[in-house]
């Protein structure tokens, strides 16, 4: 028997057939078995096949294509041997990176990334150079083919990442103007969460009797991922988010937003309210996002307030929940925003804001994932309250222990012979002066007002206070107008508080209610469109001539006998 039949056969990544500096680098970055998308999909890129691959964000598919890229490398030549299309700059900057990282113990290996939004005078420069793979967005290739800076003419091998959020951002006649420059001879790889009609077309067209390699789980998405909702109904959003990131413990937390606007405001609310908070999205600059990334990775934040497009293929350890603020368009958005959780087999923690009208939308996710997402009850007063006494206590214990306070001291031991003001109550007015005027407890929850079941189109008799006004709003009893929904919404979208707001008169298609006299007309507008109850509140102030513009009435549910509002279709 010969002493290669006495070792045991191979195991791991080493079963696999990588050359030796790839199983090296590997063991350095701490990996030691292949996931699924791995294991199926490596021995095929290597045998040079094509390849149709259908899994997850969040499977390991990035390693899965990046390893036989750099096995199959010659690095010998100095000319592009490999492109990786990628949706977006975030991405292609995250697979340069790992394959970079894979390649620790190949000399000599070149990889640049290409993206919109960076300046081509450094893109320009390393290709002139000569680099053996490129990492880039669709419309920054195809810049690059008409600059003549791009040769593709060696390219053997074709990435083609995240294939349906290409087809999702309008990049597909791009991506086929870019593989029909490429040649005939190459080795195409073609990775998609799902397969609609347009990526099974471009596989049949553009790959070569691929092998399809499908990860398919009990859930789609992953099981270490806590996945819970909030029914958003009386408190504002932007209160629960607060109870929760006060009450829960987490170490970076990613908040989804429809829009990029809401994406900036949210994120200065957040900063106001004392939370290391910033803000991505498609508007920023390239350069700050990048920072406002590594910021997130090395602590210096700890809410990543973000978009669908600018959080794809974020992959950061720290992030430990992802809240969805506004509900996702569709199922595969939401598999996407929580799979930038939970990664690498730790545990992750999901929350879904949705509204009542909603619910359909849950169903829809939860059939899509195959997996149930559970209510959650939001943290109390007392839980939040809580807390920030054991945060309060914690931060004097961490600075007592820090020293350096003898300065300090004796200016309180002379305030205390000078004016004989107790110790306690000197340390109790430092604690107020740091506080700076936010009030250290949540108080109690505002009783809702006695509703006043009239049907008088005017306010109550009795005129408003000094210094506050009458204004009417277009949603009543008919939409389910409750006093809670109201002061809830115009509280924290114009920032008032609730003693700020006076008495509500609850109509049958409108309500009264009593506020600052003198809001400027900008807030007004804002506070036009403001849903509550399934309708615009399309604010006026009292004498003024309703804003029925676009109202639309409560539409009766004959089965069960109730009116709702029906709001419009965004």
């Amino acid at each position: 028997m010969s002493d290669d039949e006495d070792l045991p056969p191979p195991t791991g990544f080493a079963a696999l057939d990588l050359p030796e500096p790839l199983l090296k680098a590997l063991s350095d970055v701490g990996y030691e078995t292949p996931s699924p998308i791995q294991s199926q999909t490596i021995p095929h890129l290597l045998a040079g096949r094509d390849l149709l691959g259908q899994a997850q964000t969040g499977t390991g598919k990035t390693a899965a294509f990046a390893l036989p890229i750099l096995a199959r490398l010659d690095r010998t030549r100095p000319t592009l041997q490999a492109l990786v299309l990628t949706p977006t700059r975030e991405l292609a900057i995250q697979v340069a990176e790992a394959l970079h990282r894979y390649a620790a113990h190949m000399p000599g290996f070149r990889v640049l990334p290409i993206y919109g939004g960076q300046s081509y005078g450094p893109q320009l420069q390393a290709l002139g150079r000569g680099v053996h793979v490129v990492v880039g967005t669709p419309g920054r290739i195809i810049d690059h083919l008409g600059r003549g800076s791009l040769d593709l003419t060696q390219l053997r091998q074709v990435v083609l990442d995240e294939a349906d959020e290409m087809l999702r951002m309008g990049f597909i006649d791009d991506v086929e103007h870019i593989l029909r420059a490429t040649p005939a001879a190459r080795q195409t790889a073609l990775f998609s969460a799902t397969l609609p009609p347009p990526i099974r077309r471009i596989a049949q067209t553009y790959l070569r009797d691929p092998v399809e390699v499908t990860i398919a789980g009990k859930s789609r998405t992953a099981d270490n991922i806590r996945q819970r909702y909030w029914v958003v109904s009386g408190m504002h959003k932007l209160d629960a988010l607060t109870r929760i990131l006060e009450a829960e413990t987490f170490d970076a937390m990613i908040v989804f937003a429809r829009t990029k606007v809401a994406t900036d405001d949210l994120a200065e609310r957040l900063q106001a309210r004392g939370f290391a908070a910033a803000a991505i999205n498609g508007d920023i600059p390239q350069a700050q996002r990048e920072r406002t990334i590594a910021m997130l990775r090395d602590g210096a934040i700890d809410i990543l307030v973000a978009t669908d497009v600018a959080a794809r293929g974020l992959d950061v350890d720290r992030i430990s929940h992802v809240m969805n603020y506004d509900v996702p368009t569709d199922p595969e958005s939401y598999v996407h925003r929580i799979g930038r959780t939970g990664r690498a087999g730790r545990s992750g923690e999901a929350v879904l804001f949705i509204a009542p009208r909603e619910r359909g939308l849950l169903r829809m996710i939860e059939r899509a994932t195959r997996q149930p997402i559970t209510p959650m009850e939001l943290p109390t007063i007392k839980m939040v309250n809580d807390v920030r006494l054991a945060r309060f206590k914690q931060q004097i214990r961490d600075s007592i222990a820090a020293g350096g306070l003898e300065p300090f001291q004796n200016a309180i031991e002379e305030l205390e012979k000078e004016d004989n003001i107790p110790a306690l109550e000197i340390a109790a007015a430092l604690a107020k002066m740091v506080r700076k005027g936010e009030p250290f407890m949540l108080a109690a929850e505002r009783r809702e007002p006695e509703e006043r079941h009239t049907h008088e189109e005017r306010p109550p008799a009795r005129g408003p206070d000094p210094g506050m006004a009458a204004y009417r709003v277009e949603v009543g009893h008919l939409h389910g107008l409750r006093p809670g929904n109201l002061v809830g919404a115009i509280a924290n979208e114009a920032r008032l508080t609730s003693k700020q707001i006076g008495r509500i008169d609850i109509q049958k298609d409108h309500a009264f209610v009593e506020l600052p006299a003198e809001l400027p007309d900008e807030l007004l507008q804002h506070l036009k469109n403001v849903w509550v109850a399934g309708g615009q509140l399309r604010i006026t102030r009292d004498g003024e001539p309703p804003d029925d513009e676009g109202k639309r009435p409560p539409k009766r549910n004959l089965l069960r006998g109730r009116l709702f509002g029906k709001p419009r279709r965004n």
